[in-house]
């Protein structure tokens, strides 16, 4: 492991420690935890979120989590997605193999197994297969956006190994502070592609996990922000002049708040803005 991965993941641990700090599960929310979603019992493990009172089918957000294709897992993201799951969604919240550890495309291959499971044990909690989104944020973004675009484009789906389950697909989707201009010449970004990259950053590689080219008009619609003081501001931009090129519906979002809002802020959910980004979206989702 590299010192750039060592030093990620403590920093972002403590970070969101302190986030997170105080918060609990809400009364309103009923958690099935640590589901074996794949064959991996330490990687493939997953959380589902259930609003208590509701007793009609739940249309079903997914949770891609970012942290630099080197950290995180669903204990960082379980209030986030808890919140979710109190405006009236099902929500899965999945671990999936990270690098070093693990290479390209891996994490995608995690979510072709949380879309599996989705499609066969959707009846045992009620789950309605015919509203499904997706929120992924900084690298989960980026990867987010690589997995519908191998729902929604054929030539690239042909490129990986792996099938999509019959009938699953993304009512729409929610990119929240993403990370989509990968190129060797970013220094962070091209160092952790040498972590995640099997080959460390070839050229072939960069173009194959180029967010912004296999976008097609089947893409879904999007709900896309970012924030004065995300340092990947300027990737949500770009990705919305590709989603306004492609003629792919999509609202772009660019939020300000009392104190200058960094990052993924709208992971803590003791924000007022954060509340309203997260309100939004599901605003958005419940148009689609």
């Amino acid at each position: 492991m590299s010192i750039l991965t060592d030093t990620i993941r403590k920093q972002f641990k403590e970070g969101d420690d302190i986030r997170d700090e105080g918060l609990t599960t809400p009364d309103t929310v009923q958690r099935f935890d640590n589901i074996l979603y794949g064959d991996d019992p330490e990687w493939n493990t997953m959380d589902l979120y259930i609003p208590k009172e509701e007793k009609e089918k739940l249309p079903i957000i997914i949770s891609f989590h970012g942290g630099g294709w080197v950290y995180g897992d669903k204990e960082r993201y379980q209030y986030y997605c808890m919140s979710l799951a109190e405006r009236g969604f099902a929500v899965i919240n999945f671990t999936y193999r990270l690098a070093p550890e693990f290479k390209h495309p891996a994490p995608l291959v995690d979510m072709n197994q949380v879309a599996h499971w989705i499609m066969n044990h959707a009846k045992d909690y009620f789950l309605d297969t015919e509203h499904i989104y997706g929120v992924g944020d900084s690298a989960g973004a980026h990867l987010l956006v690589l997995y519908a675009s191998i729902l929604t484009n054929k030539e690239y789906a042909s490129t990986y190994d792996f099938k999509v389950p019959e009938g699953f697909h993304f009512s729409a989707l929610a990119l929240n502070c993403g990370a989509y201009n990968i190129t060797p010449e970013l220094e962070l970004t091209g160092e952790l592609m040498k972590e995640y990259l099997p080959l460390g950053g070839t050229e072939e590689e960069f173009k194959a996990i180029d967010p912004k080219q296999y976008i097609t008009s089947d893409f879904p619609p999007c709900f896309v922000m970012t924030a004065e003081g995300d340092f990947l501001v300027e990737d949500a931009l770009t990705m919305s002049q590709v989603l306004t090129h492609r003629n792919v519906p999509h609202m772009y979002k660019y939020y300000v708040g009392d104190k200058p809002l960094n990052h993924v802020f709208h992971c803590n959910i003791k924000l007022k803005e954060a509340t309203q980004c997260n309100d939004e979206e599901c605003q958005f989702f419940r148009d689609y």
